[in-house]
């Protein structure tokens, strides 16, 4: 599932996760046309009556299309449902149960300014925007049309309804929900891997290296180096990582992880180190909270909550604790000096700055030619 407000890019990402997982979108406008269906064709009359569906007729909807063979064999990923707990209940009442909910946050602010550049083609249906995808092609500008419903007020509106109606969604799906700032370009919110979420997908998908790494998980002990880097091999050998390059982060973590990472068929060609402070990462991590409620993280100092009601229920992760901070910072600092001496063309960056500052020197170092080697 992926949830998020007006403008936010959850149909785009939606769209971007069905091609690359060979899935099918489900949304509102598609499961409405679907052919010779009578559930859909009365809910495409009660829609242009009413211009919203009740929730009993969606999610019958959803159960009709979610029987089908391709939905079955291939997967499904539903674009921007359910809105209501009403939805989450009837959805849970039929036993529909999705494997990841993922969540798109960005400021009212920034989704306003978002939606009053849409522009849309009438005769291709594409969307694009006054300011982030303007078409390079006259005759398709001068044909552009200012869709319906996207005035301040108008979006303003909706931004209302989705922010009464998320904080009683959320709760429902407390361990597969991963909430995502959609404040920056869409790309970046699509490709975010690492090598923890790999093996809990190996776990998830119930694969042969799942079975292995799930005795590890349930009796928290951390997965051995070799079990990692056969889970890390198969995925680097896929064909998207092949054709796209990859980015790897927060591994390898000791000098024997390099190593073992040097033995692959296809290792690393850009390495980069951030360095930063400890007082700045005790700030950053003791500060950090979650509100139970509705599963948004807050930070004490850099995104404090907005009522004293939610500041007084907010939690801590143990992990997070000072004494807890400091036991990992020793152990990175006895490993980063072997790690750095290992990757001697590595880049080193000042993490303690803004963060867009940081991604363009990490952007110079990836666009800049590859060092030659020298025989």
């Amino acid at each position: 599932m992926i949830l998020g407000p007006p403008a936010s890019g959850k149909t785009t990402i939606a769209m971007w996760l069905c091609k690359h997982l060979k899935s099918v979108l489900l949304c509102l406008e598609n499961l409405m046309t679907k052919k010779y269906s009578s559930l859909a064709e009365r809910a495409r009359k009660h829609y242009q009556k009413m211009k919203s569906l009740p929730s009993s007729l969606l999610v019958k909807l959803i159960e009709e299309r979610l029987g089908e063979d391709d939905c079955v064999q291939r997967g499904w990923i539903l674009d921007g449902i359910p809105e209501t707990r009403e939805q989450v209940l009837m959805i849970q009442a039929l036993g529909i149960t999705p494997r990841h909910v993922i969540v798109l946050s960005a400021p009212d602010t920034v989704l306003i300014e978002r939606n009053l550049g849409k522009r849309v083609d009438p005769h291709t249906g594409e969307i694009y925007h006054t300011t982030f995808d303007w078409p390079p092609e006259f005759e398709i500008q001068n044909r552009l049309i200012v869709p319906e419903g996207i005035s301040e007020q108008e979006t303003a509106q909706k931004l209302m309804a989705y922010h009464r109606n998320i904080v009683s969604v959320l709760p429902s799906y407390p361990k597969i929900l991963k909430v995502i700032s959609a404040d920056q370009p869409c790309v970046d919110v699509f490709y975010q891997v690492c090598c923890g979420r790999l093996l809990k997908e190996a776990v998830a998908d119930k694969s042969k290296f799942g079975e292995v790494i799930q005795p590890f998980f349930e009796k928290d002990l951390a997965v051995p180096d070799g079990i990692i880097m056969k889970v890390l091999s198969n995925r680097l050998t896929q064909h998207d990582c092949i054709q796209k390059g990859w980015v790897m982060y927060g591994f390898p973590r000791d000098l024997d992880q390099a190593h073992m990472l040097n033995t692959l068929e296809y290792k690393p060609n850009r390495v980069f180190f951030l360095n930063v402070p400890l007082d700045s990462i005790i700030e950053r991590l003791t500060l950090r909270r979650i509100d139970p409620v509705t599963g948004e993280r807050y930070h004490l100092m850099y995104k404090p909550p907005p009522t004293m009601e939610i500041q007084a229920r907010l939690l801590e992760n143990p992990k997070d604790t000072e004494e807890q901070v400091k036991l990992k910072m020793d152990l990175f600092y006895r490993n980063s000096a072997e790690l750095e001496a290992f990757y001697k063309q590595a880049i080193t960056i000042n993490g303690d700055q803004d963060p867009y500052t940081v991604f363009e020197y990490i952007e110079t170092g990836i666009i800049n030619p590859l060092p030659q080697k020298v025989f």
